[in-house]
C-alpha cells in the first residue's frame, strides 16, 4: 500500500478520533447537567429519563468501541500492517478503507462473520 493513501488515512483516523472524543465530551457534559437538574417527578418522567441515559450510554459504548477501533488501526499503521485483514492476511480494498478507515476485515471475511452471527 503506497505512503501517501496510508498517511491520508492516518489523518483521516486521528479526525475522527478528535470527533468522537469531542463528542463523548459533550454528552458527558449534557448527562450532567440532566442529572444535576433533575427534581422529584412523576414515574413517567423519571421512566424517560432513564431511556434518555440509557441511550446516551449505549451511544457512548458505541463510539468508545469505535475508538478502540481506530487506535488499533493507528498502531497497525506505525507496524505497517494497516490495510491487511486481521482474519485471512489478504489486502482490505482502498475503498473499503476510505468507507471504514478502521476496518480489521476484508469484504469476504466480514461477509463470512455476518453469516455466522444471523
Amino acid at each position: 500500500m503506497d505512503q501517501e493513501f496510508v498517511e491520508r488515512m492516518r489523518q483521516s483516523l486521528l479526525q475522527l478520533k478528535s470527533e468522537i472524543l469531542e463528542t463523548l465530551a459533550a454528552e458527558n457534559e449534557e448527562f450532567k447537567e440532566l442529572a444535576d437538574t433533575m427534581e422529584a417527578k412523576d414515574l413517567v418522567d423519571l421512566a424517560a429519563d432513564d431511556i434518555g441515559r440509557k441511550t446516551i450510554e449505549a451511544l457512548g459504548a458505541q463510539e468508545m468501541k469505535r475508538l478502540r477501533l481506530i487506535d488499533s488501526a493507528l498502531v497497525r499503521i506505525e507496524s505497517e500492517r494497516y490495510g491487511q485483514c486481521m482474519k485471512c492476511g489478504k489486502r482490505i480494498p482502498r475503498e473499503r478503507l476510505e468507507a471504514i478507515p478502521y476496518a480489521l476485515l476484508c469484504i469476504d471475511c466480514k461477509t463470512a462473520e455476518e453469516r455466522r452471527e444471523r
